[in-house]
């Protein structure tokens, strides 16, 4: 992990203050959407389809500082939306660096320069610059040609005038993993701090609903990346966390832990799910059914979630809640990953095939498909299973062809 010492000691002073005084749920990131309005209309997004009179609005600053005052919370990231839009964001990143927060303010990078004259160089704040991947990747993937260029210039430029950058990097089906790490490398040369990589969400609004990875996809991506990773390459996550992605460490979702403020409130239950908002972060808190979602409640919402603001929380409190979390996040931070081969121990067969239905999803129909074989009498219940399985994977009933195919 690749964070200033002075944020490492002061997370680490809160996770174990939280530990000592017994609280078991605290934040750890505030997420801080100012306003949703974007430059920008990527394909996997899902936090911008609302109508003008929404993206018009904003939160003001004291907004701002309520919320990080309320919360509690030792960092800040800001989303949006694009942030540089907002017509006071420096007085925004200011008042939270007064309040002594480690803000990192997401960007596509487009006005990155031309706005670094609002900004000071501190050690309380970062411009996390939104990469995803090589020149042709990133360019398809916010569906506009030239962006790559334009936020390489713009972390040249924030480099060069001493300001702390981290990319972040969201990754779907079909990329290559060797031009993912030729990506790694690009990054590292231009002298990011950090870099931040995830698994896209499936977003139920996002207009692309064709390339987001499912769970063992993901693992099996991440074990490439990773293997045998350039000593070079600096992460801005927890160990753990890149150990999750990769399979070699079971973790469970901690919604609670990067909370998100926007211009309707606090967002029930977290960064990714919108079912309704709270008027304080204490109700939301305390009103929560927070057992109705990450993997284990069974939340079809929940399924192949691994992205960073649920579990990162749950790696940043095992690596200080247990002596074997802190020394296997030693021992990767000294040694390096281990190579990992298929199949893993925490793969599930069903979750290939599901894979597997995914990826032929775009150029097979489903009358091309071949009749469904007779099931045999003790496969009814494996058969009941799997029909559940289709209609949260898909939304629509399963019938004999579609269970047949996850069957095969």
């Amino acid at each position: 992990m690749t964070v200033p010492l002075s944020q490492m000691i002061a997370v680490a002073r809160y996770v174990l203050g939280k530990k000592l005084r017994g609280i078991e749920r605290y934040p750890l990131v505030l997420m801080l959407e100012p306003l949703f309005r974007c430059n920008l209309a990527c394909g996997g997004c899902g936090k911008i389809q609302f109508p003008a009179s929404i993206l018009r609005r904003e939160l003001s600053p004291q907004d701002c500082f309520r919320a990080a005052d309320e919360c509690g919370a030792p960092i800040v990231s800001i989303p949006g939306g694009e942030p540089l839009l907002h017509f006071r964001i420096d007085e925004i990143v200011a008042g939270l660096v007064q309040r002594r927060r480690f803000v990192y303010l997401c960007t596509n990078g487009l006005k990155l320069e031309e706005s670094l004259d609002k900004f000071r160089p501190s050690r309380f704040l970062a411009f996390s610059v939104h990469m995803d991947g090589p020149r042709e990747e990133h360019d398809r993937a916010v569906c506009r040609e030239g962006t790559f260029e334009i936020a390489v210039n713009a972390i040249r430029a924030a480099r060069s005038r001493g300001f702390r950058v981290t990319t972040n990097s969201t990754l779907f089906v079909g990329v290559d993993p060797q031009r993912i790490r030729r990506f790694f490398d690009e990054m590292s040369e231009l002298g990011v701090e950090g870099m931040m990589v995830s698994p896209g969400y499936r977003y139920e609004k996002a207009p692309d609903q064709q390339h987001f990875l499912a769970r063992n996809q993901t693992r099996r991506l991440f074990r490439e990346l990773l293997r045998n990773p350039s000593p070079r390459w600096r992460f801005n996550h927890t160990p753990l966390f890149l150990e999750f992605l990769r399979g070699n460490w079971e973790l469970e979702c901690t919604p609670w832990g990067n909370p998100t403020y926007n211009i309707f409130g606090w967002q029930r239950p977290c960064y990714l799910l919108d079912e309704g908002y709270c008027q304080s972060f204490q109700e939301l808190m305390e009103t929560t059914a927070w057992n109705k979602y990450g993997h284990s409640s069974g939340n079809p919402k929940c399924r192949d979630c691994m992205v960073h603001c649920g579990y990162e929380p749950s790696a940043v409190a095992a690596t200080f809640g247990s002596f074997r979390g802190l020394l296997k996040s030693a021992w990767i931070s000294l040694r390096g990953f281990e190579p990992l081969d298929e199949p893993h121990p925490l793969d599930h067969p069903l979750d290939h095939r599901l894979d597997s239905t995914r990826s032929r999803r775009a150029s097979v129909h489903a009358g091309d498909l071949p009749p469904a074989p007779p099931a045999p009498a003790g496969r009814n219940a494996q058969r009941r299973a799997v029909s559940e399985l289709v209609t949260i994977e898909t939304g629509l009933p399963a019938d004999d062809r579609s269970i047949a195919d996850h069957l095969k």
